[in-house]
């Protein structure tokens, strides 16, 4: 276990400083306002191959998810299996946010989804010609009319109704607009333009959203996969061309290599762009750990807001400026507490005398200037040897130089 900082910033959720990252060269803050979040976890995230929840991890999830005020939660796949069914039934019924059940423009897809009673459903079909042809086996006419034929039937039954042309960044954009144009026309509420294959670029898919925004009276969502590691960047560029809402997962798991990221969306809204997600933000790392034991996937420590070192510092100097004021060496729109999250230093081979005396002070030493050099030379020392310097092994580098103690570990 690494040593903890015990030492708690201010609780207030928009850091006090703040206001000095937009003084700075990045001082625009007026692209975005609101934007509205779509959780995928229980449908895409699932789909992350060897995970699979149960009945009650999707329960669990669902229930955080609706607590914190996430706009939509794609329950799942109605027509996939009877357990499946129940569990997106029993969402619906047991949240207040807005259900949604995924259906193919299919019939059995779409009466499927709409008798779980949830109040959206997600109908996709493939536009891009390699799916068309290769995995919907179809024509582009037909694709066009099962679309318009789903659409109406959702609407008639008076569901939200939100069509995907999937894999719309590998359409041709000619046909991608007169499906759009169709389904517009047919009554969708909501027109989710997917990344499906992880292959744009922030600006070329804010062209595109501008592009289908300009074809559709519909809601756009966007739905962004990380091929590249630019599914986040992809989606926050598709808000700022005009799209309304964003899918996204929780650590980022789906399909390959996932998802938009449901904590890097959110934060990055609220903390960079100084906008409202309406999301309970400091609910953000224990839902991080609930789908990361339900799915069996585990986050690395360097995952953005959520993992282990995302608020963490071994360097001597960025530990020293830290002890300062956390804003010197983190985002200063984004603190620990806003997450749920706690703030570490980390002995190891990088650690400096700041963050040693800052350490001993913590667990009841009074160390001498030269006591706290010599404690940080042993803990260099050990921690280049790529050994992990624990608590004890501070206790007893701290003993060996005579450190006197004089109380108990100050807690928090």
């Amino acid at each position: 276990m690494a040593v903890q900082c015990r030492t708690q910033s201010t609780a207030a959720l928009i850091p006090v400083r703040a206001v000095e990252f937009f003084q700075g060269t990045l001082d625009s803050t007026d692209e975005i306002e609101t934007v509205r979040v779509f959780d995928t976890t229980l449908r895409d995230g699932e789909q992350t191959p060897g995970t699979s929840f149960s009945t009650d991890d999707k329960r669990e999830i669902a229930a955080i998810l609706d607590e914190m005020g996430t706009h939509v939660i794609e329950a799942g796949f109605p027509v996939n299996s009877e357990a499946e069914f129940e569990a997106v039934r029993e969402i619906a019924a047991s949240t207040s946010t807005t259900a949604c059940g995924l259906a193919r423009v299919v019939d059995a897809d779409v009466e499927a989804a709409l008798e779980t009673g949830v109040e959206m459903v997600h109908a996709f079909a493939s536009t891009s010609d390699v799916q068309i042809e290769d995995s919907m086996h179809a024509t582009r006419e037909e694709v066009i009319e099962r679309s318009v034929a789903a659409v109406e039937r959702i609407v008639e039954a008076g569901a939200t109704c939100m069509f995907s042309p999937m894999d719309a960044t590998r359409t041709d954009e000619a046909f991608l607009i007169e499906v759009i144009e169709a389904v517009t026309e047919a009554g969708t509420h909501w027109i989710n333009v997917p990344d499906t294959c992880g292959v744009a670029t922030p600006h070329r898919f804010a062209d595109l959203i501008e592009t289908v925004t300009a074809h559709t009276d519909a809601r756009v969502d966007v739905h962004t996969h990380d091929d590249f590691g630019l599914a986040t960047a992809n989606a926050l560029a598709g808000i700022e061309a005009g799209a309304d809402q964003a899918q996204v997962s929780v650590n980022s798991i789906g399909e390959r290599a996932g998802n938009a990221a449901y904590e890097e969306f959110v934060m990055a809204v609220e903390s960079v762009y100084q906008a409202d997600t309406g999301i309970d933000t400091t609910r953000i790392a224990e839902l991080s750990r609930i789908v990361e034991t339900a799915s069996g996937v585990g986050t690395p420590v360097n995952k953005p807001v959520v993992g282990a070192n995302a608020f963490s510092h071994e360097s001597g100097i960025h530990a020293a400026g830290v002890i300062e004021n956390a804003d010197t060496f983190e985002p200063g729109v984004m603190t620990p507490e806003m997450v749920g999250a706690r703030r570490r230093l980390v002995m190891g081979k990088h650690t400096g005398t700041h963050s040693v005396r800052e350490r001993l002070r913590e667990r009841g030493y009074a160390p001498t200037d030269e006591q706290v050099r010599t404690v940080t030379r042993r803990v260099k020392d050990y921690g280049a040897d790529k050994r992990e310097v624990t608590v004890a092994d501070l206790d007893r580098f701290a003993e060996e130089a005579g450190v006197v103690r004089e109380r108990e570990e100050v807690r928090a």
